[in-house]
């Protein structure tokens, strides 16, 4: 930099010019205030260097200059060229801003760019990031000449709102594919929660010549294998990550932890959360101690949280979840309400349905019925099905029919076709030696045609999933 400022002072003494080859040069360092006070002396500056400086705006927080200079640009008479709509376009999905993308796309027809493939391709991106698929698709088919990322961004736009039937329709008429076109509909899948898809997807993706994944397909394959407690995969994928050195990548590592916590393997998680050291993020923070939390290993939780506060990291709402459920499984009655009262207190985060929903199982196991009720009498928002199921097991538990009552009336309001919601109340009935009340539950179940159905489970055979009846 010190070199910069040297020529830079040197051509102000000699009268030379080097002002386009100093702005290049700080944009490279990069140092973006001092490219942009040398830009605003230029009387008439070219269409390159307004490009280059949109283009260094167009990061996080900075994308209204990249608009702001676009303004600039068309009150000087410095007519734009595809480049400049390329680095807007891409500006404008990162605004969230469909006005702002509309008004560039008249622009860029009028300017006379539409043939110009690579900014054609940003502009159906813009659209499918804006959530404007409709406008994405029609720019799509009317396109003459489609290449491999034109193709790519059409079905990233589709996973991304969901709609994997048509991201896959997209990607079997696809001439070619590359790794990003497979990630694509991994990571949509999984996304999505259609965790079996994502996995078979990858499957797939591992038969195809010349593809090989990368850090983005590990981490968007992992959270499936973990989902599907599909071990033996996760494993093999982490060989592969380790082998072509994309374990080091932190979202990769993260997925591993996050898979062998999930899958059981709590200990191997104990030595990739190690392993990260010093590059743990929160969500690795949050993973391991969720999965000790899971696993019942609750004083370790609490001991995690304990040394995560001491690194100086901030809990956010996830964390809190781990930590309640911790205390949950642990019977911690007096540590959860200390942790629930601190979050909004001392972290400024307001609770959600989740912590409600661990408080009330943690009441509830505990034996405090009234305080779990009351507490969701309280709820800022409107309770759903796992809330009211948590309180009617509890009522199971330790034999409170009036709650149960309450708890049961709510559930059959939610979930009219459930018989499990039934079953338990008439449970409760019957320890409680109410026979009528069992009789009326039968009469009702069979009046609203509600049978209670067979359990089943799923099990790993050769990678392919098959279910079990356990009857």
């Amino acid at each position: 930099m010190n070199q910069l400022k040297q020529i830079h002072a040197n051509t102000l003494r000699n009268g030379i010019s080097y002002t386009k080859t100093l702005i290049v040069n700080s944009l490279q360092i990069p140092n973006l205030s001092y490219a942009r006070k040398l830009f605003d002396v230029i009387p008439k500056p070219t269409v390159f260097l307004y490009n280059k400086l949109i283009q260094a705006y167009s990061c996080p927080g900075q994308y209204y200059q990249c608009v702001s200079l676009y303004s600039q640009m068309c009150l000087q008479g410095c007519p734009p060229n595809q480049h400049t709509f390329t680095f807007l376009f891409v500006t404008c999905a990162s605004l969230s801003s469909p006005h702002h993308g509309k008004m560039l796309h008249t622009h860029f027809v009028k300017s006379g760019f539409e043939s110009d493939v690579f900014a054609l391709t940003a502009l159906v991106d813009m659209y499918a990031k804006l959530g404007m698929l409709a406008s994405a698709r029609q720019k799509f088919d009317e396109m003459r000449v489609r290449d491999i990322p034109t193709w790519n961004s059409i079905i990233a736009g589709y996973t991304r709102s969901g709609y994997m039937e048509g991201a896959l329709e997209l990607f079997g008429l696809m001439p070619s594919r590359n790794v990003v076109s497979w990630t694509a509909m991994i990571s949509g899948y999984s996304q999505n929660g259609q965790y079996a898809k994502a996995l078979a997807m990858f499957l797939n993706m591992e038969k195809e010549k010349g593809v090989k994944p990368n850090e983005v397909t590990i981490a968007s394959v992992l959270p499936a294998c973990a989902n599907l407690g599909a071990l033996e995969v996760g494993e093999r994928i982490e060989a592969y990550a380790r082998r072509n050195g994309l374990f080091k990548n932190l979202y990769v590592a993260n997925a591993v932890l996050e898979m062998y916590a999930r899958c059981g393997k709590i200990d191997v998680a104990w030595r990739v959360f190690d392993e990260i050291g010093r590059h743990r993020n929160l969500c690795s923070w949050n993973s391991m101690i969720m999965g000790l939390a899971v696993h019942g290993r609750c004083n370790e939780a609490l001991e995690l949280y304990d040394k995560m506060l001491g690194e100086g990291k901030v809990p956010d709402d996830v964390t809190l979840v781990g930590l309640l459920l911790a205390c949950t499984h642990g019977g911690m009655v007096v540590k959860g309400r200390q942790l629930f009262e601190s979050m909004e207190t001392k972290f400024h985060i307001t609770p959600k349905l989740e912590h409600y929903g661990c408080m009330v199982d943690l009441l509830g196991r505990c034996g405090e019925l009234q305080e779990s009720y009351d507490l969701i009498q309280n709820m800022p928002m409107k309770p759903d099905s796992v809330v009211w199921g948590t309180l009617l097991g509890a009522c199971s538990f330790h034999g409170n029919v009036k709650l149960a009552e309450i708890a049961a009336e709510s559930l059959f309001e939610l979930e009219p076709w459930n018989p499990g919601n039934y079953v338990i109340l008439s449970n409760i009935y019957a320890s409680a030696g109410q026979w009528d009340g069992v009789a009326k539950l039968r009469k009702l179940m069979k009046g609203g045609q509600i049978t209670k159905a067979a359990g089943y489970s799923f099990i790993e055979h050769n990678t392919e999933w098959t279910s079990q009846s356990v009857t």
